[in-house]
């Protein structure tokens, strides 16, 4: 039976990576910093079809916590076929008037924790000869954005570092793929105070973000942008000056006064 672990799994995107994947039959591996969310979450999964779910509460953001979460998954004899590197967060505000401990808390979140579990999990995989690695970017990485500037930039990494490596291990039997959603309703708007950014329309559900996400990976695709919109989007961002998606960026994601 394909096992799966998915990184950020008590709500949003994986939260619902847990339960299309529970549909396929898959058993999960399911982490995230809170153990009653993934409880229930599990408890869904179970009810949805996965034939086995085991639950590793973590901080990911912590740096040591990758490298314990790969030895307590090994040691409790779970082999991962699919890893699916979801756990991230964003923050808004002008860079210099940010928490500096927060911004690289996101960082290491947001890129070093995707890097430790990828490196990790691959080398497992590459042995086997099979497995698939989705990690989860996003549209805000094509461009800089002003007001979540490091945001953008740890996605931006994720994209790149993600392209990478489909082309690195092409014929080892690993396939890699960069997952690039735009605005979704998540929980993300409220912990990066972005909700007003962009109109409502342009909102994706996470449930079809992650049925786009299971086709294009099906479909062995490098990449999979989601949603027609957001596909748009970034082909003209990519032919637009420079100068021009930052001023564009910078209007829309600049903090509004207090009303």
């Amino acid at each position: 039976m394909p096992s799966a672990l998915i990184t950020g799994a008590s709500s949003g995107i994986g939260e619902q990576f847990a339960y299309a994947l529970a549909r396929q039959g898959c058993a999960l591996v399911l982490t995230a910093r809170r153990a009653e969310r993934l409880q229930a979450v599990a408890a869904q999964a179970q009810n949805l079809g996965a034939p086995a779910v085991a639950i590793f509460p973590a901080d990911l953001g912590q740096r040591a916590a990758p490298a314990r979460l790969y030895r307590e998954v090994t040691s409790a004899g779970l082999t991962i076929d699919v890893l699916v590197n979801n756990a991230g967060f964003g923050t808004r505000g002008r860079f210099d008037q940010l928490a500096l401990e927060r911004e690289i808390e996101q960082i290491d979140l947001n890129v070093s924790a995707l890097v430790a579990l990828t490196h990790l999990f691959a080398a497992d995989m590459i042995a086997a000869r099979r497995g698939a690695i989705i990690n989860v970017a996003s549209t805000a990485g094509f461009q800089p954005v002003p007001y979540m500037a490091t945001y953008a930039a740890t996605k931006a990494f994720v994209q790149s570092f993600s392209l990478a490596l489909y082309h690195e291990l092409a014929d080892t039997g690993v396939h890699v793929m960069a997952l690039c959603p735009g605005a979704t309703r998540t929980e993300f708007q409220q912990v990066a105070r972005n909700g007003d950014t962009v109109p409502s329309f342009i909102y994706m559900d996470a449930s079809t973000v992650v049925a786009q996400a299971l086709r294009a990976l099906k479909k062995r695709r490098s990449l999979c942008i989601n949603g027609a919109i957001n596909k748009m989007a970034t082909q003209a961002q990519r032919t637009a000056p420079r100068w021009l998606v930052g001023k564009i960026a910078a209007m829309l994601y600049r903090p509004r006064p207090p009303a």
